[in-house]
């Protein structure tokens, strides 16, 4: 017999729990799980924001949450039903990190849903070690950071050690440990406004109207932040998204296809362009006229390609199923321009995929390279002499970047780095970096972590 279809969540501790087991034991990616878990369940408002805040807080806070647990429970966590490790680690983030919740109701809160999804045997667990946790909360002991640096910092911040120690010899513990607290910020919606539809004012106003605040973004002349939505599938109820006026894009995306810079009437082919954010604005930047070819190896994303250029009115969008590493060969010298916005290890946006800091290990970010550098040489081949490279990616790993592009530059001289900053916002400071790249930190630019390079084949 069909298994039963469960009941839907009936508060957001619970939609947040369903979502934490999810991304536990199925690796479920958070942003995903959670939406699944509020679709239909008619949660609004309070309990929805709830939701969303416990769901990406305890993902992004599981290594300080799980160790504070570990000091009070009498069984290590690994060991714990996976119900059960999530009610603890969704009841002490509420303690350690939600001021506004009582202590006494994240615990009480905690028992209940223990009740539900456990027996009274669970429960008593569950309010044994969060009474003792609160007890013991003052003294708790906590990685000392003379002694154990790395530990102390992946702890205090909730990262993977590894990341800690790259980072801490790559940037000092000064800088190192303000880009571990800009992971753990929440970071801005923004969109990007259609400039084939309106203007930034005209979209602001429209969004006003609809009652929803706004504010221009830093960097980018065509984005703005959204401020009274604290989830992007909100946006779709928008008439300004369903009409096609803006789409979700964070600043630092919105600059790519500025420093691509297309003209009217080009040939512009979009590498793994799914899905499509890129590719629709270097339509509107191009007015529209010429082509975008914009390629992706999975047909669905194709249509999710040509589903959002419809939406926008970027008519010049030409989905293309096509493995990027084919590229050159199918299309050879077709291309005034190439964007290589490229598949990578994601660890410049860990504040928006709080999950992806427990997915990664140094042995992903090694695999990429290979594959990043096949999909380079395979897209300069598809550009004309004079044509306009652009790659970029959306981590802050060098292998994956600047070490990477200074490779396929030294491998070709008809190859050179341009001058970016002619293309870039004067907002983002020239001061110290290269001519041809930039790599956007998410402490210092209020962005996502994005390397961006521009470079130009010879005439």
């Amino acid at each position: 017999m069909p298994r039963p279809k469960p009941k839907p969540p009936r508060t957001g501790r619970e939609a947040a729990l369903r979502a934490l087991r999810d991304v536990d034991v199925k690796a479920a990616y958070a942003n995903l799980a959670l939406d699944h878990h509020l679709s239909g369940s008619g949660l609004e408002g309070r309990e929805r924001a709830l939701a969303t805040e416990l769901a990406y807080g305890v993902t992004r806070r599981r290594a300080t949450l799980d160790w504070a647990i570990s000091q009070v429970a009498s069984r290590p966590l690994e060991q714990m039903d996976p119900w059960v490790r999530n009610i603890l680690r969704e009841a002490v983030y509420q303690i350690l990190y939600m001021d506004r919740i009582p202590d006494s109701a994240a615990v009480d809160e905690a028992v209940e849903l223990a009740k539900q999804y456990g027996h009274a045997g669970v429960a008593k667990f569950v309010n044994g070690v969060l009474r003792n946790l609160l007890r013991r909360l003052p003294e708790l002991e906590w990685p000392d950071e003379e002694a154990e640096p790395v530990r102390a910092l992946a702890v205090k911040h909730s990262y993977p050690d590894w990341l800690v120690a790259e980072w801490l010899q790559r940037f000092g513990r000064g800088e190192a440990v303000r880009l571990l607290e800009a992971g753990n910020e929440v970071p801005p919606l923004t969109v990007r406004v259609n400039r084939l539809k309106a203007t930034r004012e005209e979209a602001a106003a429209a969004l006003a109207e609809e009652g929803v605040r706004t504010e221009p973004t830093r960097h980018s002349p065509q984005g703005l932040i959204i401020r009274d939505l604290t989830s992007a599938s909100w946006l779709d109820r928008l008439k300004a998204m369903k009409q096609g006026l803006i789409t979700v894009q964070d600043e630092s995306s919105m600059l790519v296809a500025a420093v691509l810079d297309p003209q009217p009437g080009w040939t512009v082919i979009d590498v793994a362009a799914a899905p499509g954010g890129k590719s629709t604005h270097l339509a509107e930047l191009m007015d529209n006229q010429g082509r975008v070819i914009a390629v992706d190896i999975h047909p669905h994303k194709v249509d999710l390609i040509e589903q959002n250029a419809r939406r926008l009115g970027a008519t010049i969008v030409e989905g293309v199923c096509l493995d990027a590493r084919e590229i050159g060969a199918v299309m050879p010298g077709r291309a005034d321009a190439v964007l290589c916005d490229l598949p990578c290890s994601g660890l410049g946006t860990l504040a928006r995929r709080p999950d992806a800091r427990w997915r990664k290990s140094p042995a992903d970010v090694e695999a990429l390279v290979p594959i990043q550098r096949a999909i380079l040489e395979s897209a300069a081949n598809a550009l004309k002499p004079g044509g306009v490279l652009v790659y970029s990616t959306c981590t802050i790993q060098p292998k994956e970047n600047q070490e990477l592009v200074e490779a396929f530059v030294a491998d070709h001289p008809e190859f050179r780095f341009d001058d970016i900053w002619a293309h870039l916002p004067p907002t983002i400071s020239r001061e110290g970096r290269a001519e041809g790249y930039v790599q956007l930190l998410p402490h210092v630019h209020g962005t996502d972590g994005f390397f961006i390079a521009r470079m130009v084949k010879a005439g």
